[in-house]
């Protein structure tokens, strides 16, 4: 090898590191400016204003979405009869109820039966002979105010308390006694039930004594005597 061989071989290699070492640099200098560029790209993505796209009513995008969006739905079609249902069994109960409270209310004023007020009598004569016609009215026997009235006078001048202590019946021990003078045994036998079983109650002795003159004589009318 000649010596300008060596020497441009040297030269060459000079050049060589050189270009390598320009090379490394560039590379790093690369390595740098890209990453930067990507970071700016994002940068600049970002900062760049959004395009501003149409909206509808309900916050859905304008167009065809918004026709899909605002179309009616099979859980509102449900949503609706369900609400129809309730509506129609509120309704349904409503009715109901009025048919029941309307059926309450007949009860109670069926139950609310007039109550028959009871006639009232004076406690004298006149009003022991009339409780006791309507008494025997009931019972079926027979008489009339004039024929208990008159009876009464002669046997015991409508005293209730009169009791005879002279005739044979007083002389048996069975004295007769009360506003038509019944004795005992005959007002036992005679008795009308619902009355008081006292011989001197005043309707008690009455209704017993035309009991008894209406199996003997038809009725205490036909009565003008001792009996």
């Amino acid at each position: 090898m000649t010596a300008h061989t060596l020497l441009r071989s040297v030269r060459v290699t000079k050049t060589h590191k050189l270009s390598v070492a320009v090379l490394a640099a560039a590379g790093a200098t690369a390595a740098l400016t890209v990453p930067a560029a990507t970071g700016d790209a994002h940068a600049a993505t970002s900062a760049a204003p959004a395009a501003v796209k149409p909206v509808s009513a309900n916050g859905q995008p304008a167009g065809a979405n918004t026709k899909a969006a605002d179309a009616p739905k099979a859980g509102d079609a449900k949503d609706a009869a369900d609400t129809k249902t309730l509506a129609d069994s509120v309704k349904v109960t409503a009715v109901a109820g009025q048919g029941h409270t309307a059926k309450e209310a007949a009860s109670r004023a069926a139950d609310r039966k007039p109550v028959e007020s009871k006639p009232h009598y004076a406690n004298n004569l006149d009003g022991w002979i009339k409780e006791s016609l309507d008494i025997m009215k009931k019972k079926g026997i027979p008489g009339s105010y004039e024929g208990l009235h008159r009876n009464i006078m002669r046997e015991s001048s409508g005293n209730p308390n009169v009791v005879n202590d002279w005739d044979i019946n007083a002389k048996n021990g069975i004295p007769s006694k009360g506003l038509l003078q019944v004795i005992q045994p005959t007002f036992d036998r005679y008795h009308v039930e619902g009355t008081a079983n006292d011989l001197t109650d005043p309707v008690a002795n009455i209704t017993a004594a035309a009991n008894y003159a209406a199996d003997r004589y038809g009725s205490m009318d036909n009565v003008n005597s001792a009996y």
